[in-house]
């Protein structure tokens, strides 16, 4: 009973930190489709030659997918870099002011909900078992054993956006020239409605708005690459 205050939290932040990669490989897809959708329409306002629109797709999913990649990485190891700066500070504390520590853990369990006397006893247990384990994850929230990675949160990012960024290439490379276009649209506007739909149930958001927003959000992108492209064409440039 004394050592279910961090399980659980461990449990619920495992489950939060889960949904949060789910969360974000959806995005990552959405950005795919959004951003290499309004690159290979806009060419198509332009011009009718497939190896333009192969070129222009191809090129478009590998800058994109390797700038989120580059992004993510970079963010996470500063997040990486954060929490080690942390787990390193606490251990310090622990070592020069252990009766201070172990004060703080005992109110920190105290604040969810056991009695003063339940709450230090429960703190010097896991105090004896792992001081550092146990300030990292009531104090901190972080799990010593399982922080953040740099590389897989990169690569998590360059596979959820070249998933995306492949369905509008395919759409409009491979159908006839006289349907590639509608293809591609209807295409994309059902992937912006699943991606939609798909972020707002792992938010417990509702989805009917996040559809929408997403929906109309990639059509807009597309009807405005589609113009600028379109007088470009007739321009001649």
């Amino acid at each position: 009973m004394t050592e279910a205050p961090p399980h659980d939290e461990a449990h619920g932040g495992g489950l939060g930190s889960r949904l949060n990669w789910l969360r974000a490989a959806v995005l990552g897809a959405n950005d795919g489709v959004v951003s290499t959708a309004g690159l290979v329409v806009g060419v198509a306002g332009a011009t009718g030659s497939r190896a333009a629109l192969l070129t222009a797709g191809l090129a478009g999913l590998l800058a994109g997918s390797m700038s989120m990649a580059a992004g993510e990485y970079v963010s996470v190891s500063t997040q990486r870099d954060s929490e080690k700066a942390a787990l390193a500070q606490e251990r310090r504390e622990l070592r020069e002011q252990p009766e201070a520590e172990l004060a703080e853990l005992t109110a920190l369990l105290a604040r969810r909900g056991l009695s003063p006397d339940v709450a230090r006893e429960a703190a010097e247990q896991l105090t004896e078992r792992d001081a550092l384990r146990a300030h990292a994850r009531v104090e901190l929230g972080i799990d010593p054993d399982d922080l953040t990675n740099p590389w897989h949160a990169a690569g998590a990012s360059f596979l959820a956006f070249t998933a995306g960024a492949l369905l509008p290439l395919v759409a409009i490379v491979l159908p006839p020239t006289a349907h590639r276009l509608w293809i591609t649209v209807l295409s994309v506007l059902a992937a912006l409605t699943f991606t939609g739909w798909s972020s707002a149930r792992l938010g417990a958001a509702p989805p009917v708005p996040a559809v929408l927003r997403n929906v109309c959000g990639g059509a807009l992108a597309m009807a405005v690459t589609y113009g600028a492209g379109s007088l470009l064409g007739a321009a001649g440039i």
